[in-house]
C-alpha cells in the first residue's frame, strides 16, 4: 500500500473503489466527529420526549398539537435520510454533511427561540431534515475511507453514541430544562454542533463517486418519490395509532406512501440517470439486510416504547423511575456496540446478526411472562434488549457496506438507514394498536401459558413481536456469511482501524 498523505484522499470522479485509507491520527479524528455527531443528533431526539409537558404548558396546546414536535421531526427525518446518500455520491460527503449539520443548528436555534407552538413545529422540520444528514453520512464515510473488512470496530463505534445519546438524552434534557426551563436542551443543542461542523469540514472526505457532479446527476424527483413515500407510510402507521388504522387519514396516507414507493420503482427504471440503480433492489443481500433492518427495529423500538406503558400503568413508575428501568439496555447498547461490530469483521456479519436476534426473542418471550411481575426483573431483561441491538446493527450496517457497490455506498447505505428508521417508526404505531386492541378484546386470560397476573394485554402483544422476529431470524439466515476480507481479517486477528 502507498504511504498515505496526511490529508484524506478523495477517489477519482467516477471511481468504484473506497477512497485510500488515511493514516490511524486522521482516522481517530475522524471517528470522533462522527461519534459526536451521531450522539448529539440521537440525544436531541430522545430528550424531547421528557420536555413536551412542559412545552404543552408553555403554550397551553393539547396533547394531540404537541406530538407534532415529534412527529415532524420524524417525517422530515424519513424524507431526508435516503436523500443524502444519493447527494453525497454526486457532491461528496464533507460538504454535505456539513450542510446538514448547519440546517441541525438553524433548527435548534429556532428551536431555543420559538415563542409560538407552531415556529417550533417549523424549527423541529428543520431539524430533522439537516439531523438526517448524520446517521446516514456517518455510514457512508466509514465505508468510503475503510476496506470491506475494517468497518466493523468503526461502525460499532457510531453504535455506541447512538446507545449514548438515547441514555443520556432524557437525563440531560430533563435536567437542563428543569434549571433553565425547555428551551435550554435546544440552544446546548446548537452550541456543541458548531465546532462539529469547523472539525467535520477539516477531516470529512470531499469527492463523490459520480463521473459527472452536479444537480443533473441527481434524479430529484426519483428522490423526492422515495422520501414521500417513507413519509407517508410513517405518517399513516402514526395516525392509525392515534385515530385507529380504519380511519381515512391512517390507511390513506399508507395508501399514498404504497403509490409513491409505486411511482418510485417505474422512474429508476425509466430515468437516464435514476436516483437508485435498479440493480441495486435485486441485490439480495442488500435486500434482505434492509429487510431484516427494518424488521428488528420494529420489533426492538416496539418493545422499547411498550416498557415504559407497562411499567406505569401496571407498575405504578413514575417518569424519572421509568428512566431507570430503561437505563441498563442503554448503557449496554454503549459499552459492547464496538466489540460486536469488530467481531463482524472477524466472522462475517450473519452470526451476529442472527445470535443478536435469538438474543432479542428470548428477552421478548421473557417479558411476555414477566409482564406485571417485579420492576427489577423487567429492568434486568432490558439489558437483553440492548445487547440484542448491539449484537445486530453494527453487523447489519458491515453487510450492507459490503454489499454495495462503493459507487452507489451513499444511496445503498442511505435507502438502508431509511428502512431502518422507518422500521422503528412502524413498530411503536402497530405495538401500540395491538395493545389497544387486546385491550379491549381481551378477557384477562394471557396467550403466554407462564404468564400469571396482571397485564394480559401486554403479554399477548410481546407475543405478536416474538412472532415477527421469528420471520425476521428465518430472513437473517439468508445473509452472506463470511466474505473473502472478513476471512482476511480473521487470519490477522484484527478488524479494528489502525
Amino acid at each position: 500500500m502507498t504511504t498515505p498523505t496526511p490529508r484524506a484522499v478523495d477517489p477519482p470522479k467516477g471511481a468504484a473503489t473506497p477512497m485510500q485509507e488515511p493514516p490511524a491520527p486522521r482516522i481517530r479524528l475522524l471517528l470522533a466527529v462522527l461519534v459526536t455527531a451521531v450522539t448529539v443528533s440521537v440525544m436531541n431526539n430522545s430528550m424531547v420526549i421528557v420536555l413536551l409537558p412542559e412545552i404543552g404548558r408553555d403554550f397551553s396546546a393539547s396533547a394531540a398539537a404537541v406530538s407534532w414536535v415529534v412527529t415532524g421531526f420524524s417525517l422530515a427525518f424519513a424524507v431526508g435520510t435516503p436523500l443524502y446518500g444519493r447527494i453525497a455520491d454526486v457532491f461528496g460527503i464533507r460538504w454535505v454533511f456539513c450542510a446538514g449539520l448547519v440546517l441541525f443548528l438553524a433548527g435548534s436555534l429556532l428551536a431555543g427561540l420559538a415563542t409560538e407552538l407552531s415556529v417550533l413545529l417549523a424549527a423541529r422540520v428543520v431539524q430533522g431534515l439537516g439531523g438526517a444528514a448524520v446517521p446516514a453520512l456517518a455510514s457512508v464515510t466509514v465505508a468510503r475511507v475503510l476496506p470491506d473488512g475494517r468497518r466493523g470496530l468503526a461502525f460499532g463505534l457510531i453504535g455506541t453514541g447512538v446507545g449514548v445519546g438515547q441514555a443520556l438524552g432524557p437525563v440531560l434534557g430533563g435536567l437542563v430544562a428543569q434549571v433553565a426551563g425547555w428551551t435550554a436542551p435546544f440552544l446546548a443543542a446548537a452550541a456543541i454542533t458548531v465546532p462539529l461542523i469547523v472539525f467535520a469540514a477539516r477531516v470529512l472526505p470531499g469527492a463523490g463517486t459520480a463521473a459527472r457532479p452536479g444537480w443533473r446527476s441527481i434524479d430529484v424527483p426519483g428522490g423526492l418519490l422515495l422520501g414521500s413515500a417513507a413519509a407517508g407510510v410513517l405518517f399513516g402507521v402514526t395516525e392509525g395509532q392515534r385515530a385507529g388504522f380504519g380511519a381515512v387519514s391512517s390507511w390513506g396516507a399508507i395508501a399514498a406512501g404504497v403509490v409513491l414507493a409505486v411511482a418510485f420503482a417505474v422512474r429508476i427504471r425509466s430515468a437516464r440517470e435514476p436516483f437508485a440503480p435498479p440493480a441495486l433492489f435485486g441485490n439480495a443481500p442488500f435486500v434482505v439486510a434492509s429487510l431484516v433492518g427494518f424488521l428488528m427495529m420494529a420489533c426492538y423500538l416496539g418493545v422499547l416504547l411498550l416498557i415504559p406503558q407497562l411499567v406505569t400503568s401496571v407498575n405504578g413508575l413514575g417518569v424519572g423511575e421509568v428512566g431507570l428501568v430503561l437505563l441498563p439496555g442503554a448503557v449496554v447498547v454503549a459499552t459492547v456496540s464496538a466489540p460486536f461490530g469488530r467481531l463482524s469483521d472477524r466472522v462475517g456479519a450473519r452470526l451476529p446478526i442472527i445470535t443478536g436476534l435469538g438474543v432479542l426473542l428470548a428477552a421478548v418471550l421473557t417479558l411476555s411472562t414477566l409482564a406485571g411481575g417485579p420492576v427489577l426483573a423487567i429492568a434486568a431483561t432490558t439489558s437483553a434488549l440492548g445487547l440484542s441491538l448491539a449484537m445486530v446493527t453494527s453487523p447489519l450496517i458491515n453487510a450492507v457496506s459490503a454489499a454495495v457497490p462503493a459507487a452507489h455506498s451513499g444511496v445503498g447505505l442511505g435507502i438502508y438507514q431509511g428502512a431502518f428508521f422507518l422500521g422503528g417508526g412502524t413498530g411503536a404505531a402497530v405495538v401500540g394498536a395491538v395493545l389497544s386492541a387486546r385491550s379491549g378484546a381481551g378477557d384477562g386470560t394471557a396467550w403466554n401459558p407462564l404468564h400469571s397476573g396482571a397485564a394480559a394485554e401486554f403479554s399477548d402483544t410481546l407475543l405478536v413481536v416474538a412472532a415477527v422476529l421469528v420471520v425476521t431470524v428465518l430472513l437473517a439466515l439468508r445473509l452472506p456469511g463470511r466474505t473473502e476480507r472478513s476471512r482476511a481479517a480473521g487470519a490477522r486477528g484484527s478488524g479494528a482501524p489502525r
